[in-house]
């Protein structure tokens, strides 16, 4: 039996992936991962995910820069979900160009967003991709 085997992949043969600061702790984003994504992280040490709307890997940072360099892989006890501890290059892992993918809030029976951008997007993606952004 493989390593892999022992994740329980979605219909889809996806497991869901959390980046975890690995310096402050902070839940970065979630993502997606399907078998190679899973092994090529763990193989180059540099977070892979699966898009969705790309229908491809998605090597983080591969347009922005932006790659998070893994120092964990840490299967929780069902199996069915992914943490990966990274250092953040850069110090932006959203596309909005923020620390993190959970800028908003829930207050008052609204959404606040409570964290700001650190660097334009526009800055960040070049023109051919500009709205699609480093996301899955």
């Amino acid at each position: 039996m493989s390593w892999l085997d022992e994740v329980r992949w979605d219909e889809q043969g996806l497991v869901p992936a959390i980046a975890q600061d690995d310096r402050t702790g902070r839940v970065l984003m979630v993502a997606w991962m399907n078998r190679a994504a899973l092994q090529e992280t763990a193989r180059t040490g540099r977070a892979v995910y699966w898009s969705r709307s790309r229908g491809r890997l998605w090597r983080k940072g591969e347009e922005s820069g932006h790659v998070q360099r893994v120092k964990a892989i840490r299967l929780d006890c069902d199996g069915d979900a992914v943490l990966l501890t990274v250092e953040q290059v850069g110090g932006i892992a959203c596309h909005t160009g923020r620390e993190r993918c959970f800028f908003r809030e829930w207050r008052e029976e609204r959404w606040v967003v409570t964290e700001p951008v650190i660097k334009d997007p526009e800055r960040i993606y070049p023109a051919s991709v500009k709205g699609k952004g480093d996301e899955p």
